[in-house]
C-alpha cells in the first residue's frame, strides 16, 4: 500500500476523540509494505511519533512527525505565523523574517545554524488554506523553496534549494491540537546523507516542543 502526503481537505473521523483521531494517524504510519515510498515508524512515545520514508531520486528522506499540542488549531497558527519570533523559539533559527505577503499565504526567509553542518538558509512560499465543520477550525499550510524570491546567498552560509513540507492542524479534544508536520529537505553542500538523516529526526521532537511551550505565552492568546 502506497501512503502519499496528506491532502487537504482530509478525510474526517466520526466518532473518534483525540486518542482515537491518534491512534488512527499513527495506525496510517504503521503501514509498510514492500513499496519503498511507504512510511515507517522510527521514534513512538507518549509525545510524539515520527515516521520516515525514502523519496524517490535521492538518498535524503522525508519525515513527519505527529503529536498533541495543548492550545487550539488557530493558537498554534498564531505562534506558526510569527515568523520574526522564531530567532526567540525555534530550534536553530538565526534569523527570520517576511519578505511578502500573498493573498493565502506568504514569502519568508529564514536562516538557521545547526550544530556540526554549518549555516545554511532558505526561502520558502506557503500556502494556508482551512475548513470549519462544527464549529471546529482545522487549517493545513503547505510550503516548498521560492530560492528565486530570496535575498542573494551569504558568504560562508550553504543555500538550501529544495525544501517542501506541511502542517496541518486539526481539532481535538478539550481545545487541543493534533499537529501533523511533514518534511522533506535537501540540506545542500557536501552534507553526508546519513548525517542530514540524524538531523532532520533529531529536530521535529525539538520543534514540537517549542511550539508547546510558545503557545502557553498570553500574546498568542485571540485578540477580542
Amino acid at each position: 500500500m502506497n501512503h502519499s502526503r496528506p491532502r487537504f481537505p482530509l478525510p474526517t473521523l466520526p466518532g473518534l476523540g483525540q486518542v482515537g483521531v491518534l491512534l488512527a494517524v499513527i495506525s496510517c504510519c504503521r503501514l509498510v509494505a514492500a513499496d519503498a515510498n511507504d512510511w515507517k515508524v522510527v521514534v513512538e512515545n507518549e509525545d510524539i511519533t515520527i515516521c520516515e520514508r525514502e523519496h524517490p531520486g535521492s538518498s535524503v528522506r522525508e519525515f513527519r512527525g505527529v503529536g498533541k499540542i495543548e492550545a487550539d488549531p488557530a493558537r498554534v497558527k498564531r505562534v506558526l505565523d510569527d515568523v520574526p519570533a522564531y530567532p526567540q523559539f525555534m530550534p536553530y533559527v538565526v534569523e527570520a523574517k517576511i519578505l511578502k505577503e500573498e493573498t493565502g499565504g506568504r514569502i519568508t526567509y529564514q536562516r538557521i545554524s545547526p550544530p556540526l553542518v554549518g549555516e545554511r538558509d532558505y526561502t520558502i512560499r506557503a500556502r494556508t488554506e482551512t475548513r470549519k465543520k462544527d464549529g471546529l477550525l482545522t487549517i493545513f499550510t503547505r510550503w516548498q523553496a521560492a530560492s528565486e524570491l530570496g535575498p542573494a546567498p551569504k558568504p560562508g552560509v550553504t543555500r538550501v534549494t529544495l525544501s517542501e513540507g506541511s502542517w496541518l492542524l486539526e481539532p481535538a479534544a478539550g481545545g487541543r491540537t493534533l499537529a501533523t508536520y511533514s518534511v522533506f529537505t535537501d540540506s545542500g553542500g557536501s552534507l553526508p546523507a546519513m548525517i542530514a538523516n540524524r538531523a532532520g529526526k533529531s529536530a521535529i521532537p525539538r520543534i514540537f516542543a517549542a511550539l508547546r511551550k510558545q503557545t502557553q505565552l498570553p500574546k498568542y492568546q485571540e485578540k477580542k
